[in-house]
């Protein structure tokens, strides 16, 4: 019997680049595929998303795992590269680098290669994470074409800060500045991520960079995928390992912090920190259990939870599954009763969780 396992939807995964397309269909897509595909297993996603256009990832390490799964896609260091020494690498793989400083630029100028890269030049409007000052873009843009160790092709690019708040004024100044940066350019162009895919649509540009909302889950603030028509992809189960009677005023779990009022069931589920779910969890946090939900109690342990079942009407017993997000209970809900994001949930799947990849 398998315990905690990670069922993976791969019809949902291709509605969800389906629906990117139908948010934004003149654009190219670069599909996210960082941290792991946000959990979701880097190669095997990545070799069910053949309507994209191109993958990226954070670092070098990612897209050569890509390239030895026998990806052939363009794929998009999205940080660039951090040593010299990498650049006959991205060469040797057709990757292409992000460049965002003066360090990058002059390695790259610096280099003997055999062949030129293809770059995107990435501009700070707003982030002030990675990117070149809006001042120093002209000065990049003509060395990254004078050099010949740069395609004359460079693409441009920058990144949102606030894109899923769409009262926030961040994300239309920051398309502003962009837009008077490169609007004489004949360069493709490349501002959205997935909140911007779904929120501004005036900023869809030649490329789209979906992430989050590739894997069915909402990249806006207080939503649900469902609002956006995207189905989850994941499905984190596990299975009830003991059904135990507490009576009244018994403390339990780690601290004894949770009694109840009156005697009740718990079902102990095997779950906890060691396999990714956050520990700080909140007490009533949901579960399924056959169609009906339930709330965690007691502290979530490394390796067990302990699930409130009441007087068990419907006969919970051992062995039977326990949801702990999919699709009948969002990622998004279970990430606001931990005070997190669901990004963080889906990334720290530990490897001691079963993948399972359903057509």
């Amino acid at each position: 019997m398998r315990l905690a396992t990670a069922e993976i939807n791969l019809t949902a995964l291709a509605h969800n680049l389906a629906q990117v397309k139908r948010f934004a269909p003149n654009s190219k897509v670069m599909a996210v595929l960082k941290a792991n595909a946000y959990g979701h297993g880097l190669v095997k996603i990545a070799q069910h998303l053949n309507d994209a256009d191109a993958f990226a990832v954070a670092r070098i390490d990612e897209a050569l795992a890509l390239r030895a799964g026998g990806l052939t896609k363009p794929i998009v260091l999205l940080e660039g590269f951090f040593n010299k020494d990498d650049l006959p690498i991205l060469l040797a793989n057709n990757f292409q680098t992000i460049i965002h400083d003066e360090y990058q630029l002059a390695a790259l100028e610096e280099a003997e290669l055999e062949a030129p890269l293809l770059c995107w030049l990435k501009v700070n409007t707003g982030m002030h994470r990675l990117g070149i000052a809006p001042e120093q873009f002209d000065e990049f843009y003509k060395r990254l074409q004078k050099t010949p160790n740069a395609n004359n092709t460079v693409n441009l690019m920058t990144h949102f800060a606030c894109a899923d708040d769409i009262n926030n004024t961040k994300t239309a100044q920051q398309i502003s500045q962009f837009d008077c940066l490169v609007n004489n350019i004949n360069q493709a162009h490349c501002l959205s991520n997935s909140a911007g895919i779904i929120a501004w649509p005036n900023a869809h540009g030649d490329w789209v960079r979906p992430g989050l909302m590739l894997y069915g889950v909402s990249p806006m603030a207080n939503a649900l995928g469902e609002q956006h028509q995207l189905k989850p992809v994941m499905r984190l189960t596990t299975r009830v390992i003991a059904v135990r009677h507490v009576p009244a005023n018994e403390a339990v779990g780690y601290g004894g912090r949770w009694k109840s009022d009156k005697a009740t069931q718990l079902a102990v589920v095997a779950m906890g920190y060691g396999d990714g779910y956050p520990r700080h969890a909140k007490e009533g946090t949901p579960v399924v259990i056959g169609k009906q939900r339930y709330g965690i109690v007691g502290s979530v342990a490394m390796d067990m939870i302990s699930v409130d079942i009441g007087q068990n009407e419907h006969d919970i017993k051992v062995g039977d599954r326990v949801t702990m997000w999919g699709p009948e209970l969002p990622v998004e809900e279970i990430a606001q009763c931990a005070d997190t994001i669901p990004y963080e949930l889906l990334c720290n799947i530990t490897p001691r969780v079963s993948y399972e990849y359903q057509p």
